[in-house]
């Protein structure tokens, strides 16, 4: 199966810091990747690398083969779930799903606005929700309305920035099964960055963890408890926060 995106030998350096120090991955099209890594690991780095955010300082970011193409033409052609969701205060919860329908795409606002409130139903949020602004939501809500924004123009890649942060269990397991609903509702490539193994565990056809660099692993989420170093070294890493979240 041919690679849908690949970072073939990529280095990104800041300053004199390489962040990213020949780093090689592919996932091929349809399937979700996830990526691990502690903090600092490079994992937004290789995200913003792929949505064509930074270039590499070497080596090459490629879609379908070819080099990611330059402005609107590559932005056209994915969603993103930010980290904090990235919502504007001043517009309503249809006009921020809708943002990229009507500024970029100019889509008039009648046909923007039904759009909007079909991506809002798949993500299970009632029309009610509409109107509201961000600051009326929960972060539940907060990162439904980002993931119905991801969706709105049924894109062919889909990048997710630590989808679960700072929601409790339950409301991220719910967030981690939509996810996995819009990625096989729309047939398209996805790939997250994570720190959290049960978010990982739910929506990843594959994972890589990303240590110095570099992957040093990759698998299926089965192959998780698999016995491996580089696992262990980056579970032991979560572990004081899964201990303080535990009381």
């Amino acid at each position: 199966m041919s690679a849908k995106l690949a970072w073939r030998g990529v280095v990104k350096r800041f300053g004199a810091k390489a962040v990213l120090d020949g780093f090689d991955l592919e996932v091929a099209e349809g399937r979700s990747l996830v990526i691990l890594g502690g903090s600092g690991a490079g994992k937004s780095v290789a995200l913003k690398l792929a949505a064509g955010l930074l270039t590499p300082d070497e080596g090459a970011v490629l879609l379908e083969d070819r080099p990611l193409p330059r402005g609107t033409g590559h932005a056209r052609r994915y969603g993103m779930l930010f980290q904090d969701g990235a919502l504007f205060d001043s517009l309503c919860v249809w006009e921020n799903v809708a943002f990229r329908l009507l500024h970029a795409d100019g889509l008039g606002r009648g046909q923007a606005r039904t759009r909007a409130l079909g991506a809002l139903e798949r993500v299970r949020l009632p029309p009610e929700a509409a109107m509201l602004r961000p600051a009326e939501l929960s972060g539940g809500m907060r990162k439904r309305v980002g993931l119905a924004r991801a969706i709105v123009a049924e894109p062919e890649l889909l990048f997710f920035d630590e989808p679960t942060t700072g929601l409790d269990p339950a409301t991220a397991a719910a967030i981690d099964a939509l996810i996995v609903e819009q990625v096989r509702r729309l047939g398209c490539t996805a790939v997250t960055i994570t720190h959290d193994l049960a978010s990982a565990r739910r929506i990843a056809d594959e994972l890589a963890l990303l240590e110095g660099g570099r992957i040093v692993w990759r698998g299926s989420p089965a192959e998780l408890d698999a016995p491996n170093p580089a696992l262990q070294r980056f579970v032991g890493l979560l572990r004081p926060f899964a201990d303080a979240a535990g009381g």
